[in-house]
């Protein structure tokens, strides 16, 4: 029961979250674009980092769960603090790191190590449920809608973490709005086992209407990402790792960074 269990939380999690990539950033890349506006290779390689990034932040969310329904202030306060703070500092690192460049498409790499996350507390959550003493109809709708609700959670977090640009037409947001939203989204979710049905459906449904809420009025964001200054195809050819030395005369190629 727990390999069957593991396996359906597993499929549900990297579907949903496989499917948010695929709809919502993949209608940024050719050829639904002229000009892709990120890099796909890092954009896969961020969800996969999200993904295992994901692993002690399910564990975190799990321990939660249980202090929420135990009713254990100090370990509320100590796995809700560590599950927003750690998915915050995590995504402050990733976009602050030298791989995925400074420019604006670190947006999207954001979105994609959030939407992995996601994946894997929807794994957990499903999971959790399906491990459980008894099995009904209400508890799986609920649990259906709260493992849409996690993702949706943590790609809303995607775009609402990361400090604006002074031109950016969406409201400006940054960590502490990121963890704020995000602590207020696992509260629901943990709740809503420990309640009726109304609760059961009601409390992951208000997470996610709230998160759908905040990442409609950042997703224009999205569309406002300049495409970074594409090298000739020349300039690269031939070059190993991808490295762009100077053009002949001491000049940088176009694209390339001061060093």
């Amino acid at each position: 029961m727990v390999v069957a269990a593991l396996s359906i939380g597993g499929v549900v999690g990297v579907s949903l979250s496989g499917a948010f990539l695929y709809w919502e950033v993949g209608k940024y890349a050719t050829p639904q674009v002229d000009v892709t506006r990120f890099d796909e290779r890092k954009e896969l390689a961020a969800y996969t980092v999200g993904l295992f990034a994901g692993v002690p932040f399910a564990v975190a969310y799990l321990l939660f769960a249980a202090s929420l329904a135990g009713g254990g202030l100090v370990g509320i306060a100590l796995y809700l603090g560590l599950l927003v703070g750690g998915i915050e500092v995590g995504t402050s690192m990733l976009l602050r790191s030298h791989y995925w460049g400074s420019d604006a498409s670190r947006l999207f790499y954001g979105l994609g190590f959030r939407a992995g996350i996601g994946g894997i507390l929807a794994l957990a959550i499903v999971t959790s449920y399906l491990e459980g003493p008894s099995i009904a109809p209400i508890g799986l709708a609920g649990t259906a809608v709260a493992a849409i609700a996690v993702v949706a959670l943590q790609v809303a977090g995607g775009l609402l973490s990361p400090r604006r640009l002074a031109s950016a037409s969406a409201p400006g947001g940054g960590p502490w709005a990121g963890a704020l939203v995000g602590a207020i989204g696992f509260f629901l979710l943990a709740l809503a086992p420990l309640g009726g049905a109304t609760t059961r459906i009601g409390a992951p449904l208000v997470a996610l209407v709230g998160a759908g809420l905040v990442y409609s009025r950042l997703r224009s964001l999205l569309a406002e990402v300049r495409v970074a200054p594409v090298r000739p195809a020349e300039a690269l050819k031939d070059r190993p790792f991808g490295r762009t030395p100077a053009a002949p005369g001491g000049e940088p190629l176009p694209g390339d960074r001061p060093r």
